[in-house]
């Protein structure tokens, strides 16, 4: 698998700089940016929302066009003047491969340039294991790089890959036998990618990853600061500040899953009382077969009581989460999401606005709450824009000032 040519290698900066190149990879990620924001946009607008002048913008418009990063679209004739002539992103300009690790399952997804899916595969197992996930990833980029044309080979950007940290901690959580997920200690995943099929490969945690897909595919228009949950085996979550996201020190910034709640007297975490693995247990207790719950197309309607008192439960602790949250960050909006049925996600939702409701608000200003928009598949979705952003595209924080 090669990687991109050199001549779109070129916009690979994002920091811009002093030097004249850097200032034109910069300048070319802005237009790029915008132009991906507001779906298509002709010269004049773009030279007006970025502060370059038309000259440049020309310059920028007819490099990108011959790249074949940008497309023209039809004429749009005024009164007076010259037609306009609005320019797109072109959705085969580039690719880009998604992976999500889970500890029940993994996907790996080809977006195009816009950020559409063109196919994905899945995979199932009771634990992750490093070499099994390694093998099936090498195996569903062949497969999937079957879906575009030979010619485009060159143009997928990288890979991306979602992965919880520290993955040898949660053995005993997916009942894995002791021992067995020590292997992830040490192994790059990573690293291993791009020795093997020679494409970027970029990392960031999985929950932080489907938080970047809400922003960039999601709500992210709507609102500069937010907090996101994702209610997935396990429950996580990220932050976004000033249109961007916040990874933190170390890349762990939005932990969610482990902020501490109290129950009973005990201190537990939200992970504890708020993610699907919950449900998986009460279902087999009552000896009920999870399976179910791999699968966010099924009724899960028909669980019943269990799932019932599921929902009270998590929407409880997802409310206190919520309002601590709230208490050190004064945020917009709380989004919800999961690898949960549209159906449930909704009620889930109904049930922490009441419960906030309930809770003592004072000295806080309570966000909106409201659900996300991409859904299950956010956290690939998420994990495959990381290439996208490293070669083409600037960060949301950049670009909202620029367009301020």
């Amino acid at each position: 698998m090669s990687k991109a040519p050199s001549n779109i290698d070129r916009i690979s900066d994002p920091s811009g700089g002093a030097n004249q190149t850097r200032v034109r990879a910069y300048n070319e990620r802005l237009v790029l940016s915008l132009v991906r924001r507001h779906g298509h946009l002709p010269k004049s607008d773009i030279a007006r929302r970025s502060g370059l002048s038309a000259q440049t913008v020309s310059v920028i418009m007819r490099s990108l066009e011959a790249d074949g990063l940008l497309l023209r679209r039809e004429p749009v004739r005024g009164k007076v003047g010259q037609p306009s002539i609005p320019m797109a992103l072109n959705p085969e300009g580039a690719y880009s491969f998604g992976m999500k690790i889970g500890r029940r399952s993994a996907e790996m997804v080809l977006i195009n340039f816009l950020g559409n899916r063109i196919a994905s595969i899945r995979k199932t197992y009771p634990y992750p294991l490093p070499h099994d996930l390694l093998a099936f990833a090498i195996e569903a980029i062949k497969e999937l790089s079957a879906k575009i044309d030979k010619k485009d080979l060159p143009k997928i950007a990288g890979i991306g890959i979602g992965i919880p940290f520290q993955l040898w901690m949660w053995a005993e959580k997916v009942g894995a036998p002791h021992g067995s997920m020590d292997l992830w200690q040490g192994f790059d995943i990573s690293k291993e990618l791009e020795e093997k099929t020679g494409l970027h490969s970029f990392t960031q945690n999985d929950a932080t990853a489907a938080c970047g897909a809400e922003l960039t595919f999601g709500r992210g228009a709507e609102f500069a600061d937010f907090v996101y949950f994702f209610i997935g085996t396990f429950a996580g979550g990220g932050i976004v500040l000033n249109h961007s996201i916040y990874s933190g020190r170390t890349g762990n910034a939005g932990a969610l899953g482990s902020l501490p709640i109290k129950e009973h007297g005990s201190t537990g975490q939200l992970l504890d009382h708020a993610s699907i693995y919950d449900l998986e247990k009460m279902l087999i207790k009552e000896g009920k077969d999870p399976a179910i719950l791999r699968d966010t197309l099924s009724d899960w309607s028909e669980l019943g009581d269990t799932l019932s008192q599921w929902i009270e439960c998590a929407s409880d602790y997802i409310a206190m989460a919520i309002v601590a949250s709230s208490s050190v960050i004064d945020f917009e909006a709380a989004i919800i999401d999961g690898a949960i049925p549209r159906n449930i996600l909704e009620i889930l939702i109904q049930k922490t606005i009441a419960k906030t409701d309930k809770l003592d608000l004072q000295g806080i200003i309570l966000p909106t709450i409201l659900p996300g928009t991409v859904g299950n598949g956010a956290r690939a979705l998420g994990a495959a824009t990381l290439p996208l952003f490293n070669r083409y595209l600037l960060d949301q924080n950049v670009l909202f000032k620029a367009m301020g």
